[in-house]
């Protein structure tokens, strides 16, 4: 057991300690309120620097945007309409032909004799028709062996042309103008009517073919023009014309299918290739429109900073605006709702503002069109 006087000083050490630990964190709190209502009452904090845009009514252009098919104008697989064994082929695969061009020619020996035997007959009826009509006159022949042997040359004449179309028939020509595909057929072999000898495809125009919801039936136009991009040329914008509209519209998908004309005279863009069409509408006017960085996406929606002020165009206090967004027109996009003409809207730096901070415009950016 501690004696009586060495228990006392440490009491005492005790109290001690307690009540420097009490005065130092009283002289803190004393040291913070004085900062903040004294000194601190001079300090403010500091305009952050963020770019902005003034919004103003303006017209931009409209249009409806669908993914559309590129199929050809005029394309066939080229086949013979009877059988027979090739004798002879006349193209060469990835090659353009004329209309009327012979591409593959079939055995046709024995048309050919046949038609030699035709041609002798008819020329040997001609001769008797001749000689019938100068003595049926004079009574030395009668006339029924004149119109006889008038009868037996058109026979024969006949005869000579049914064997031209047959000799036809043995013949594969192109219909039209265009580029042959890829070769099914080879020297010597066997073909049967309607074996697919190649394709030939005719690319100096395409359709373009893409559907669009049913309420938009009362805008489409023949005649309107189609805007169409391509993935395959990035840097080109193909200009087509609207020249069918579907009377029908789908039963399973309620969309109404539009067909357009697109002049490929380079013959760059090929049928199956997938594009994107945009069919041209009136101009959308008195719209708001700012650059597309100046959206903020949250669970909410769609919001923009406005800079509140008298000197907006220098610097404000932000505010936070909801805002309905219509659709994107390059690196702009439309506002439908929650702006005004004449609002600054922050476009650059708005990660860094809070609501209701100070903010400096120290940038004005333009839109697009302006």
């Amino acid at each position: 057991m501690l004696p009586p006087l060495s228990a006392s000083r440490s009491q005492a050490r005790t109290i001690a300690l307690t009540v420097v630990v009490l005065a130092v964190i009283l002289s803190a709190l004393f040291l913070w309120r004085m900062i903040k209502n004294g000194q601190g009452e001079g300090w403010q904090q500091q305009a952050v620097p963020v770019a902005a845009v003034m919004v103003a009514p303006r017209d931009v252009p409209s249009s409806l945007n669908a993914v559309g098919t590129l199929t050809a104008v005029r394309e066939v697989t080229l086949s013979s309409e009877v059988a027979g064994r090739v004798s002879d082929i006349h193209f060469a695969a990835g090659s353009s032909v004329r209309a009327g061009a012979l591409l593959v020619q079939l055995f046709d020996g024995p048309e050919r004799a046949d038609r030699e035997a035709a041609t002798a007959k008819a020329a040997f009826s001609g001769i008797q028709v001749a000689r019938s009509e100068q003595l049926a006159p004079t009574g030395a022949e009668p006339r029924e062996l004149l119109q006889q042997r008038r009868a037996e040359r058109d026979q024969a004449t006949a005869a000579v042309r049914q064997i031209d179309a047959r000799l036809i028939q043995k013949q594969v020509r192109a219909p039209f103008s265009g580029e042959i595909g890829i070769r099914r057929v080879n020297l010597g072999q066997f073909i049967n009517p309607g074996d697919p000898v190649a394709t030939l495809t005719a690319l100096d125009s395409l359709y373009v073919e893409f559907a669009l919801p049913q309420q938009e039936l009362a805008r489409l136009k023949r005649g309107s023009t189609v805007s169409v991009t391509s993935d395959a040329f990035p840097d080109r914008i193909f200009t087509a014309r609207v020249n069918v509209v579907e009377p029908k519209i789908g039963e399973d998908t309620r969309n109404v299918t539009v067909q357009a004309l697109l002049p490929n005279g380079d013959h760059a863009l090929r049928p199956g290739m997938y594009v994107t069409a945009g069919l041209a509408l009136p101009a959308l006017q008195g719209a708001l429109v700012v650059p597309i960085t100046a959206i903020q996406t949250s669970a909410q929606g769609d919001s923009v900073i406005v800079v509140r002020g008298k000197t907006a165009l220098t610097g404000g206090k932000a505010e936070i605006v909801p805002v309905q967004t219509g659709r994107r027109i390059g690196n702009d996009v439309v506002i439908d709702k929650g702006l005004n003409p004449g609002d600054v809207v922050v476009s650059e730096g708005q990660l860094r503002v809070q609501p209701g901070a100070e903010v400096k415009v120290a940038r004005i950016v333009r839109t697009e069109g302006r």
